[in-house]
């Protein structure tokens, strides 16, 4: 294959070779995927339904919600067809969009992070002037900045991989179409633009790490300080499940994209790629929902208004 216009499919990684674990593994990824559904799905109706939570903080948890459900639903279910219909190929065409899509959602998760624990800043070090700092017209600004930044680092991205000439054949070592696989299979010297590219999205990136680092330090500085144990107790509530989201992404997407090709193994980067792709979106949703009170209360609500409804 001389370039990248004579492919026409790319082989993902097969997760077995027998059928019964083919239709296995359909099963539980399908049972992961509704899993994902169902929490984020009932995340987004606590927030849209009841007025209570049209707040910054449950905006921002809505778009996060949002963005997980979108990621979740870029790579699964392709990889459940491919594991009932015992194949393992993907078009060229789906394999851009498959890999556009979950870079864009990847990176607004990220800078969406980075918003939230902006919030939290505010509601615990500022918390008088939260009404003014986080006015709603500001806190969609913020929300479409994190959406457009990661729309804008995807298409560079995405336009630098697939313009790069193709030639080391078309298998995938890995579930879903992903940056660093298909840049293996390219031949050319000009990867020189995507390690260019690469280190100005690193330097966003770790920009973000280091505001959400010196965000919590502020913040944890400041509920030390709070006199009463109930007071800190709260204060930690709103913050440790955020804090907990941010380190299971942060650190599983970091370790797969800089981790020394020295250590790169087939297996190592499919549990990595489920650590970064397929937990956060189920993780979250249960994250947020154990601690905290506001949303069980709003789904109790809901439920028993549908449940009067029907009686």
């Amino acid at each position: 294959m001389s370039n990248g216009s004579s492919i026409t499919e790319f082989l993902l990684l097969a997760f077995a070779e027998t059928r019964e674990l083919q239709l296995l593994h359909f099963w539980l990824l399908l049972g992961i995927y509704l899993a994902a559904l169902l929490g984020n799905g009932l995340i987004i109706t606590a927030v849209a339904c009841d007025h209570r939570l049209h707040t910054p903080m449950y905006f921002f948890l809505l778009n996060l919600s949002l963005i997980d459900l979108g990621s979740i639903s870029t790579t699964l279910p392709k990889a459940m067809a491919n594991s009932l219909w015992d194949t393992r190929s993907i078009s060229y065409v789906g394999c851009a969009v498959q890999l556009f899509l979950f870079s864009f959602l990847l990176g607004a998760e990220y800078f969406l992070l980075a918003v939230m624990a902006y919030d939290r800043y505010v509601a615990i070090c500022k918390p008088l002037h939260y009404g003014t700092l986080l006015g709603s017209r500001t806190c969609v600004h913020m929300a479409a900045a994190a959406w457009g930044t990661g729309f804008l680092h995807t298409v560079l991205h995405t336009a630098n991989t697939f313009s790069l000439p193709l030639c080391r054949g078309n298998v995938l070592h890995q579930f879903f179409c992903e940056i660093p696989q298909i840049l293996k299979l390219s031949c050319s010297h000009s990867y020189l633009r995507e390690v260019g590219l690469f280190v100005v999205i690193a330097c966003l990136f770790f920009g973000c790490f280091v505001f959400i680092v010196l965000s919590y330090v502020q913040i944890f500085r400041a509920v030390l300080r709070i006199p009463s144990e109930q007071g800190r107790h709260k204060a930690f509530s709103t913050c440790l499940p955020h804090l907990a989201v941010v380190c299971l992404f942060v650190s599983t997407s970091f370790f797969a994209c800089l981790k020394p090709p020295s250590m790169s193994s087939p297996s190592l980067d499919l549990v990595m790629a489920v650590l970064y792709s397929v937990v956060p979106p189920i993780v979250n949703p249960f994250i947020y929902s154990m601690r905290n009170k506001e949303i069980k209360d709003s789904l109790r609500k809901v439920f028993q208004h549908i449940l009067f409804q029907h009686h």
